[in-house]
């Protein structure tokens, strides 16, 4: 929207023409959505708190949980809000890209929005049924993976990129959309499963979040694609604004979520993110790269998995606790050192996603 006004402007004065440049609007929306979270943040709470919506904790949970009880929730409504505007302000409002990563998004925050509100309705921590649940990410993610294929401009917008690997691409046809539902719907899934300690699941979000954003402006100028031998998708760069937007609005977030939280995310806040993140990797053909940046989403994911058929198979359970995060927490590990811990492997797992722009 301002870039429109902008280059209205630039006839009248040609300093204005800097605002066309993908890395100043990637700044400004990434300090635009932290402002409006900063600002925001603190009336969104005593409302919540206002309007005692609090968390309801699991009675099967860890006891050191018991007392976060009564927390406000639904905080990720600020990320997404924070996300929106900064993004409709900053992004050119054409880019078919970050129309889609938008809406995806929000469609995602819906959904959780609703889960969140029918737990506090209820006054238990069941929400949505996963039927439910499951159905609707299935719809919204199944949409956009068929409009992706039936828009792809480009072979490469539906071939799958192999990292650390010199021209190795594998086309993927309709595959194409089962791929891309799968990236939407498990990333969206496994932000919400990591999502249960103060600030765990965010400041990972916002690291993989940055690092897609380096991708989507490298794999967006086609001067740097082929210096690099990544693949150039035309339009993509756009994208850098959204994810400017994503990290700005978690800074903020996180800013009231650390240890000890202030607010929590909430579902509309975790499926939102996570589906954020997919749809991202998938716009800028790095849904493996994906993987290893988010690889504590990952870990959290698959535990919660093994635990499950564990103990159907077996009666046994792996772990103390799944997901992985609480496993730690019934050995004694105090909550500050779970997260910090494993924020620092994600960023040792970002740095490795970002080595195969070069190593290959």
């Amino acid at each position: 929207m301002l870039l429109w006004l902008a280059e209205y402007l630039t006839q009248y004065h040609s300093g204005f023409n800097v605002f066309r440049y993908l890395t100043l609007r990637a700044i400004l929306g990434a300090l635009t959505a932290l402002s409006i979270s900063l600002i925001i943040g603190p009336s969104m709470i005593r409302k919540l708190t206002m309007y005692k919506i609090g968390q309801n904790i699991r009675d099967d949970g860890p006891q050191a949980h018991l007392s976060k009880a009564g927390t406000p929730t639904m905080g990720g409504s600020l990320i997404i809000v924070a996300v929106a505007i900064s993004t409709v302000l900053w992004m050119d409002i054409q880019n078919r890209q970050v129309i889609v990563a938008l809406v995806v998004t929000l469609l995602f925050g819906g959904i959780g929005f609703v889960d969140d509100f029918k737990k506090l309705k209820g006054g238990n921590s069941k929400g949505l049924s996963a039927k439910a649940k499951y159905f609707w990410q299935t719809v919204f993610g199944l949409g956009a993976a068929i409009y992706l294929y039936q828009t792809a401009q480009q072979p490469i917008e539906t071939t799958l990129i192999i990292p650390f690997m010199k021209d190795a691409m594998i086309p993927l046809g309709m595959g194409f959309i089962v791929l891309t539902y799968l990236v939407i719907v498990g990333t969206s899934n496994s932000v919400n499963l990591t999502d249960g300690l103060d600030g765990l699941a965010i400041l990972p979000t916002v690291m993989v979040a940055g690092a897609l954003g380096v991708f989507a402006y490298l794999t967006g100028n086609i001067n740097f694609a082929n210096y690099l031998s990544i693949p150039y998708v035309s339009g993509v760069g756009e994208l850098v604004v959204f994810c400017g937007a994503l990290v700005g609005a978690g800074l903020g977030f996180l800013w009231f979520n650390t240890y000890p939280a202030q607010v929590f995310m909430g579902d509309v806040g975790a499926l939102a993110l996570g589906a954020a993140l997919g749809v991202v990797a998938v716009l800028v053909r790095q849904e493996l790269v994906l993987l290893i940046m988010g690889g504590v989403f990952v870990m959290e994911t698959v535990s919660v998995i093994l635990q499950v058929a564990s103990f159907k198979l077996t009666g046994r359970r792996i772990f103390r606790m799944a997901p992985l995060h609480h496993h730690f927490e019934l050995k004694g590990w105090p909550e500050p050192r779970v997260i910090v811990r494993f924020w620092i492997i994600t960023v040792v797992l970002v740095l490795i996603g970002l080595a195969s722009l070069k190593v290959r």
